[in-house]
């Protein structure tokens, strides 16, 4: 994979080695940029803008919608590659990643920002426009390398800015993949690539060429890209860490929830920003519900991506698997009882089964941080105000849910919750049209539907005096 900038192939200095989390070892080589490279990304993508930024949205858009055609033809094979990176099944993760990135890049060219009239009277028109920023920086995660970075750059595409995008050095290639794929549908200099470690994305953040940056991952690195980048007092939007609760009420259905708590939970290995992550179950229930998820965890496939049996894949890196594997023995040695899983896949990989604790509670880090791997852990209460309680207690809001049979209960409960997404009987669930962005420390700023438009845009007020 190659870097594009100014919409031409850009050779690096150096490499550096992209790990299969299947075994743990190098399988190919990326590009490592340097920050002489950043430069020359920047500069062409605020040469890029003017042209770019007077391109009437309509034409904006049919170049989205090519990009998302030709990503399309590409499914099967960015499919292989994304699942050789990031570790999930080719067949469903890693092909329904690409197609779901097609499907949102689809419906967020239809987008449109409105013209608001304040006022219109004999004296005076008042019109609120909205304007793009200039360069925008995306940062994307290694979770989902190309639907995240679809979700950072379509908006800004879509809006007249122009993008410099890094992924995660992790999972550099499919993401690197797309930005070539959609340079043939686009400007020089509209839409430009770099990759790295620290120095790159500090960069960035300090950047005084980049007006924005989008971010998607960690709130320590979030909190630094806010303190980089007030030094041009640039916009941002954080899409930060979750440890998202739910709440099951004594009347819910254990057969009806079960399924779907288990996907909401362990979807992707359970490396999901908005994963179900804290699992309060009254107690007249819980230990049938525990014995449930652990049953089909139990029943669960995780092996490589590139078997076709496989249903969930590895951890995503040795980072990673070493933190879940350390919050596994934190739990044991609290007491907590493994239903099922709970201890590392012998052999090659970052493998770790999915697996299902009990007899844990608040004050044990399984339960207070954020595990982004595939372990459950299920709280036990008795009141559900308590749980409410405990569930708001911790310094993460991305998203939260509750369960139940009375659905009007559920949503009066679900709406206390300190979160910026509540979900009732489900949890999780995004779309194109409907805004989604977290509550203390999980981030500032909203993406996805006009809501999340207005981050790339700046308004202007234009006031048209008629005496």
């Amino acid at each position: 994979m190659r870097l594009i900038v100014d919409g031409k192939p850009l050779e690096t200095a150096a490499r550096f080695p992209v790990i299969d989390p299947a075994t743990g070892e190098a399988f190919t080589e990326a590009p490592l940029a340097s920050v002489a490279d950043l430069d020359l990304a920047v500069a062409a993508a605020r040469r890029a803008f003017p042209g770019w930024a007077a391109t009437p949205i309509d034409e904006r858009a049919q170049a989205i919608l090519a990009i998302a055609d030709a990503i399309e033809a590409e499914k099967e094979a960015l499919a292989r590659i994304l699942s050789s990176e990031q570790g999930k099944p080719v067949h469903g993760g890693a092909a329904g990643e690409i197609m779901g990135s097609v499907g949102w890049a689809r419906a967020t060219a239809g987008l449109r920002p409105e013209v608001d009239v304040i006022k219109d009277d004999d004296s005076v028109r008042v019109e609120v426009h909205r304007k793009p920023l200039g360069v925008v920086g995306s940062i994307s995660p290694w979770n989902f390398p190309v639907m995240i970075a679809i979700w950072h750059i379509i908006p800004a595409l879509l809006t007249g800015n122009t993008v410099v995008m890094k992924p995660s050095s992790y999972t550099p290639l499919t993401a690197l993949r797309m930005v070539e794929i959609a340079n043939a549908h686009l400007p020089p200099g509209v839409l430009n690539s770099v990759t790295g470690e620290g120095d790159i994305g500090r960069g960035m953040a300090e950047h005084p060429g980049i007006d924005k940056i989008v971010f998607t991952g960690s709130t320590p690195t979030g909190r630094s890209i806010m303190a980089s980048g007030a030094a041009n007092l640039k916009r941002l939007t954080l899409e930060l860490g979750g440890n998202d609760a739910a709440i099951v009420l004594p009347d819910a259905d254990v057969e009806k929830i079960a399924p779907k708590i288990f996907a909401k939970a362990f979807g992707n290995s359970g490396q999901i920003c908005a994963a179900l992550k804290r699992l309060y179950v009254h107690d007249s229930i819980h230990d049938a519900l525990a014995e449930k998820l652990a049953e089909m965890a139990r029943a669960a496939v995780v092996g490589a991506g590139s078997d076709p049996a496989t249903q969930f894949g590895p951890v995503q890196n040795r980072m990673q698997f070493d933190l879940v594997r350390g919050l596994a023995d934190d739990a044991r040695a609290k007491g907590g009882k493994f239903l099922t899983g709970g201890e590392p896949i012998e052999g090659k990989g970052y493998f770790f089964p999915l697996s299902v604790v009990v007899d844990v509670t608040d004050g044990v880090r399984v339960v207070d941080e954020e595990q982004f791997g595939p372990i459950l852990p299920i709280i036990r209460y008795s009141d559900p105000e308590d749980a409410l309680a405990r569930a708001n207690a911790n310094e993460n809001g991305l998203g939260g849910s509750v369960w139940s049979s009375d659905v009007a209960a559920a949503t009066a409960l679900a709406m206390r919750l300190e979160s910026g997404t509540a979900w009732v009987n489900d949890h999780a669930s995004i779309s194109p049209d409907a805004p989604f962005g977290g509550a203390k420390q999980s981030g500032v700023g909203t993406e996805f539907g006009l809501y999340g438009l207005e981050e790339y845009m700046q308004l202007q007020t234009v006031r048209v005096a008629k005496n």
